[in-house]
């Protein structure tokens, strides 16, 4: 029985310890479901096809922050050593693209190994592309796993990819029965522009809950806000980092309390703008680090010109969360107290 206890023991310690090791996506949750949209492209003065945006109908959580160089950087260490789909991109490395997000990859195919210094890890990740993060949300998904690059990982979750790596792909979709996912465009928007508090309260022009073009200053505690990471006049921060660390900007965050929606990296959303014979472009929005206008901060700029293979220096992303139900809360309690309360019975 000393035996049985000791093999119990080290089980439960070994999953509470893969629990530890999981990274963790700060979310805020996004209420008022049934929310009215409001048209925004060209026809609302901004940019691109007009779509009526930002209604949606359930209750969702959306990341705080975008998904950051160190959170990628634990996903690749899960699932890259043999990196079959190109996760990692070498530009991300700051000694091979000045723009990169200094993650760093060490050895050979089957055994390589990534690593990002500290003061880079809360700090945007670039050069994704669009299967890059939905390969992350399936991983996510399926409960962060470690593994090949496979249906139980990266390929199948929120969405079936199953080796797709094109700039089609029009028919990968989100599925149902999701848990994370990239944010949809109206989700995106919702949790950028709307005022919140009812149905029908109406939005902000920019993501920092305000009508007024924001400054790119950095910002600090005691600043009264609207403040975001883009070039004018020159960059927020210079050389050798150019994104703030997610966050930085305190106190122009939206009324629903996420961050950055406006500059640092455009996010991927799931909407297909363009598409073609062979090509579906996926949207982007929220503008980046090097464009010289706060323009396209605006809620009426709608950009999805972007391949979906496209892995660029300002392109970045966002996740969004279905709403736990209270039934799974109770059942890992459950099972969590059933692996502490493990008691050695007397023979």
């Amino acid at each position: 029985m000393k035996k049985l206890f000791a093999v119990t023991a080290a089980i439960a310690l070994l999953c509470l310890g893969a629990l530890a090791q999981a990274i963790t996506i700060d979310t805020v949750p996004v209420g008022n479901p049934g929310n009215a949209g409001e048209l925004s492209g060209s026809g609302a003065g901004g940019y691109g096809p007009d779509r009526v945006c930002g209604s949606v109908g359930y209750a969702y959580n959306i990341g705080k922050y975008e998904v950051t160089a160190g959170q990628y950087t634990d996903f690749l260490n899960k699932v890259a050593r043999t990196d079959t789909y190109g996760l990692y991109n070498t530009k991300m490395d700051t000694a091979v693209h000045e723009f990169g997000c200094n993650i760093k990859r060490s050895g050979s195919p089957g055994s390589y190994t990534y690593s990002v210094a500290a003061d880079w890890a809360n700090r945007p990740v670039n050069f994704v592309s669009y299967w890059d993060s939905c390969r992350f949300a399936n991983w996510l998904h399926n409960g962060q796993p470690t593994g090949l690059q496979d249906l139980t990982t990266t390929e199948d979750g929120t969405y079936l990819i199953n080796d797709y790596n094109s700039s089609d792909g029009r028919t990968i979709q989100r599925k149902g029965g999701w848990q994370w996912a990239v944010t949809s465009e109206d989700e995106w928007y919702k949790a950028a522009y709307y005022k919140g508090g009812s149905t029908s309260a109406g939005y902000w022009d920019y993501p920092t809950s305000s009508d007024s073009m924001p400054s790119n200053d950095l910002g600090n505690p005691t600043d009264p806000g609207n403040n975001a990471t883009y070039y004018s006049n020159g960059y927020t921060i210079g050389s050798p980092y150019y994104r703030t660390e997610v966050g930085a900007h305190e106190n122009s965050d939206s009324a629903y309390a996420t961050f950055d929606q406006g500059g640092n990296v455009w996010e991927w959303n799931e909407a297909i703008v363009y598409q073609g014979t062979d090509y579906a472009c996926r949207g982007v929005r929220g503008g980046s680090f090097p464009d010289p206008s706060g323009y396209d901060l605006q809620a009426s700029d709608r950009h999805g010109y972007t391949i979906p293979t496209s892995e660029y220096q300002d392109l970045g992303f966002r996740v969004s969360e279905v709403v736990p139900e209270p039934s799974s809360f109770i059942a890992l309690a459950g099972g969590l107290i059933s692996l502490l309360g493990i008691r050695r019975r007397r023979v």
